[in-house]
């Protein structure tokens, strides 16, 4: 064996595989930056109609590029209660046919296009000054890289027909019977759990097919492995969240597990029946074809014969196999749909409820989508919405307490205890949001992160003042002194007109209504007129009878607490519309 030759090989392969994989991520990033509107408007559709969180799910993942990062996603977004069990099954099994656009992109012919396009792109890159422009050359650029780097891969297969040790090696995987097909599946799932990247194995398939190494059945085999390899992504993700996010990444595995058993079981009627509709009676056909110098671009002559030298190419199989693998999807889609609910049934057995309430939550392990930074901003977006919601329950508890003469310890906990949620919660997302905001973003997403954090800061503020005149009003009872009955009064109607200035600024951020900063300037304006008056009839008050001190500390810290809360809600209504 000539040491030389395969280190060649070695270096082609694992350098084409390294453009290939980095490729894929440029052309992700570009995509997602260009179409990034759109993918938020999808991803907040998903509703419980499977057949909509199919198509969400599909078409997410055919700009991302990467199953992986879809359900991933979906787990994250089920572990923060932005998303039920139930929608979540669509979107996966959506990501499933999404996913397989890779193929069909691997089997266009412009692999000698692939250096020039990843060139003429990283000049547009560059030196472009329209940051729209720089991400459609980051994209494109990725796709070049795509190309060069599998045009890489089949030159460093391409000698392994030569050497007998190699051949012989490749022979010991053939799914020439069914026990052949398993044997190859597995081959392909442990392949993807190594590289983690179902695009990348797929790659490594077609170019092993394209240069005659592997035959095409092997190829298809090695294919449904590969879905279930690209499963342990998700499973890694689910590792500490809710036991709903459990069971989306265990649906992922479970419906691509059960998709291979059946599909392998009838594999030589699927393989022969997706190649006849193509047209191609041979996949494995062999078609000889004039070598042609790279320097020159001229056919390389045979100084014995003096004929052009002529190389065997399979110009099918990358075809067939793209075709193999979005049926094997799809069909299996098809199959598992109307099943689902009994699927989901089945994963409520498999990991059934913790007895201990859970709250949902962002896990640093969710940090894993950050390389799709659409879903990132979505993400904390969640979580900006389940702070807002707390912020609201706060005020409808401490409500209950104000017109009620007996205080409730226990609404008093649940109080305490959800402003220590948003004190977490907010550190979540500080966390979270610096991690998002160091990568390469374009500037719409990047403010977004920045006002997402002034956002978050002030939720955790306002909770913090809710905490407050709950504080001053115990502070009384504790001392077995009261509010006298207009003063109770009176803080019930300001309670209530601050709880709908909240309640109007978080149902603006949940309907994504920036127009909302004019309407809640004017109410603030009157919030804060009304606090003014409450107070100086106070001060008239004072001056004319007695009061306990302990009382009117109570009282005026209660309206400054309030106030404080109309304050940081405006704020939030600013950086919600964008004001700095």
């Amino acid at each position: 064996m000539d040491a030389a030759l395969v280190c060649k090989m070695i270096f082609n392969v694992v350098g084409g595989l390294g453009i290939f994989l980095l490729g894929m991520r440029y052309m992700s990033e570009g995509m997602q930056a260009v179409a990034g509107n759109r993918l938020r408007k999808m991803i907040g559709a998903v509703t419980n109609n499977r057949i909509v969180a199919v198509g969400v799910g599909t078409l997410v993942t055919a700009v991302i590029q990467s199953s992986s990062v879809t359900t991933v996603m979906v787990v994250g977004f089920v572990n923060s209660g932005f998303m039920t069990l139930a929608q979540s099954l669509g979107v996966i099994m959506g990501a499933n046919i999404g996913t397989t656009i890779t193929g069909w992109i691997l089997v266009l012919k412009v692999s000698k296009y692939g250096l020039p396009m990843l060139g003429v792109a990283a000049f547009v890159y560059l030196f472009s000054k329209r940051e729209k422009w720089r991400f459609w050359a980051l994209a494109i650029m990725g796709i070049g890289m795509i190309f060069f780097g599998l045009a890489l891969m089949k030159a460093g297969f391409k000698p392994i027909r030569g050497i007998p040790e190699f051949e012989a090696w490749f022979t010991k995987f053939s799914a020439e019977n069914y026990f052949g097909v398993l044997k190859c599946a597995m081959v392909g799932c442990i392949l993807t759990i190594i590289v983690q990247s179902s695009s990348a194995t797929l790659g490594i398939t077609m170019s092993l097919a394209a240069t005659g190494v592997i035959q095409f059945n092997t190829a298809a085999a090695l294919v449904l492995g590969e879905n279930i390899g690209t499963t342990i992504t998700a499973l890694l993700a689910s590792i500490g969240t809710t036991t709903n996010a459990k069971r989306a990444a265990y649906f992922h595995a479970l419906f691509n597990i059960l998709g291979v058993i059946w599909i392998t079981a009838v594999f030589f009627l699927y393989v022969p029946a997706v190649t006849q509709i193509l047209g191609v009676d041979n996949p494995d056909q062999v078609v000889l074809k004039v070598k042609i110098d790279k320097e020159t671009n001229r056919p390389i002559i045979n100084p014995d014969t003096g004929r052009p030298l002529l190389e065997e190419t399979f110009p099918y199989s990358a075809k067939c196999i793209a075709a193999v693998h979005t049926g094997f999807n799809t069909v299996n889609v098809l199959v598992f749909l109307p099943l689902a609910g009994y699927l989901a049934l089945l994963l409520q057995k498999i990991v059934p409820d913790r007895k201990k309430k859970e709250v949902p939550h962002i896990t640093h392990l969710d940090l894993r989508i950050l390389e799709s930074p659409i879903i990132g901003i979505e993400q904390s977006r969640v979580e900006l919405l389940r702070m807002s919601d707390g912020v609201s329950k706060m005020m409808e508890y401490l409500k209950g307490i104000i017109e009620n003469s007996d205080i409730d310890d226990a609404v008093v906990k649940k109080i305490f205890h959800r402003e220590e949620v948003l004190d977490i919660m907010q550190k979540e997302v500080t966390i979270f949001l610096s991690d998002f905001l160091s990568g390469r973003l374009p500037h719409s997403y990047t403010d977004e992160g920045r006002l997402q954090l002034r956002m978050a800061d002030e939720y955790e503020s306002v909770s913090d003042y809710i905490t407050n005149i709950l504080k001053s009003y115990l502070r009384m009872k504790k001392k077995n002194l009261a509010l006298t009955e207009k003063e109770r009064g009176d803080v019930l109607a300001l309670h209530e007109t601050i709880s709908d200035y909240v309640d109007l600024i978080n149902n603006a951020l949940v309907e994504r209504n920036q127009d909302i900063l004019s309407k809640a300037r004017s109410q603030g304006e009157a919030i804060t007129h009304k606090l003014r008056e409450l107070r100086n009839a106070y001060l008239m008050q004072m001056s004319s009878a007695r009061i306990e001190p302990l009382v009117s500390s109570s009282y005026s810290d209660m309206l400054n607490s309030y106030r404080r809360v109309k304050d940081h809600m405006l704020n939030i209504a600013e950086a919600f519309a964008g004001e700095k």
